[in-house]
């Protein structure tokens, strides 16, 4: 499928979302005060856009985002290059890592808030434990999924192990790990906005949520904040990954975007 044809089918699918929502709501289906339609939704979520109070919260939830991924990508990264290509380290680790990768982040909130305190620190911290797994692993497998052939190569020619990960491992494992880039942003976006609704006070796009939950006539908001967090991880995705198809337009994982 071309790229256009793949924008028209999201796209597609987008309206049909939006039109059926309007319909439950016009109809009475589903309650107004549940579910207003989706027209005053999308109105509220672009007048959001001229609110300072509003711009304040989303660019909090942005900044710990910001700082939460670069932290996972540094220690997801170094981590996944070190177990990837050193396998008794990876032997050593792994069944520690198996036992912490399935606990929930959330279930986390409450141990790191009264380590940490409620603020950027406990959800950047709770952000980078979410997020260094994708990219964690993805390095790891991309790096352990090489074609050993050229390796073989380049040691019969007298090529050491750093000249090797340089030159074969890395850029073949490089693909793998933008994968878990995108995969990590989006997931930390999640993380941000859930750690601040169970928060519930302070700045934050999920403090919004939150607080206009509490509201008597709070559901257009609530549901305006989470249009914004889904346009938000939509547009996150979107950037990486047409940044993914840029970068690594050579690899086969990419060989059936390109046109």
């Amino acid at each position: 499928m071309t790229r256009t044809g793949r924008w028209l089918r999201g796209s597609a699918g987008l309206a049909a979302l939006v039109v059926t929502s309007q319909l439950l709501a016009i109809t009475g289906i589903v309650p107004r005060e549940f579910l207003p339609p989706a027209g005053e939704i999308l109105d509220r979520a672009a007048h959001l856009a001229g609110n300072r109070e509003f711009l304040v919260d989303l660019g909090a939830t942005l900044r710990a985002w910001a700082i939460g991924v670069a932290i996972a990508v540094g220690i997801g990264a170094t981590l996944g290059l070190l177990l990837g290509g050193i396998p008794a380290l990876n032997t050593a680790i792994r069944p520690v890592m198996e036992f912490l990768r399935p606990i929930p982040s959330v279930a986390l909130i409450p141990l790191v808030s009264l380590i940490l305190g409620a603020g950027l620190a406990t959800e950047a911290t709770l952000i980078v434990y979410a997020a260094t797994w994708p990219v964690l692993y993805n390095t790891m497998y991309g790096l352990l999924e090489v074609d050993p052939v050229p390796q073989e190569t380049l040691r019969v020619f007298g090529f050491g192990r750093v000249a090797v990960m340089w030159h074969v491992r890395l850029p073949a494992a490089a693909p793998f790990m933008a994968t878990g880039v995108r995969l990590a942003a989006v997931t930390a976006l999640i993380l941000a906005v859930s750690t601040e609704i169970l928060a519930g006070f302070g700045d934050g796009l999920g403090v919004f949520i939150a607080q206009a939950q509490q509201a008597a006539e709070g559901t257009t908001d609530v549901l305006a904040g989470t249009v914004w967090s889904g346009a938000l991880g939509l547009l996150i995705n979107a950037v990486l990954e047409r940044g993914e198809r840029r970068l690594f337009g050579w690899h086969v994982s990419q060989s059936g975007q390109q046109r």
